[in-house]
């Protein structure tokens, strides 16, 4: 919406000045001049908005959480890496395209839980 906004200040701009500029021709009118003031008076205004709402947007943050809900009966405590049998610890694990993950702080290897039945 944005490129939009600057896209169409741009043309109004524009036609703003060859707007102005005619009135000077030898057939200009008045008119002219007003239609261009009018048009270049337009167009800032929509760059003044168009730049309003972008810095809106960017001082709008929005906090997500996120809860992990490990598979079956896993304690944290118990977790160790399966490659090399290091301790797991919860910072080890994170959330990769919706998946558990789990990177190992000795090794370095990187695996995904695997969910088993709860029953």
């Amino acid at each position: 919406m944005k490129f939009i906004g600057y896209i169409a200040a741009a043309i109004l701009i524009l036609f703003g000045v060859l707007f102005i500029l005619s009135a000077f021709s030898p057939q200009g009118q008045v008119g002219n001049i007003i239609v261009g003031i009018i048009l270049v008076g337009i167009a800032f205004g929509i760059i003044y908005f168009v730049t309003k709402k972008a810095k809106e947007a960017a001082n709008n943050t929005t906090n997500v959480t996120l809860n992990i809900d490990l598979p079956g009966k896993v304690a944290i405590e118990s977790m160790k890496c399966q490659s090399c049998g290091g301790v797991l610890t919860a910072d080890a694990i994170s959330m990769v395209n919706g998946a558990p993950m789990v990177s190992c702080p000795y090794c370095h290897t990187t695996y995904q839980i695997t969910e088993e039945p709860k029953w």
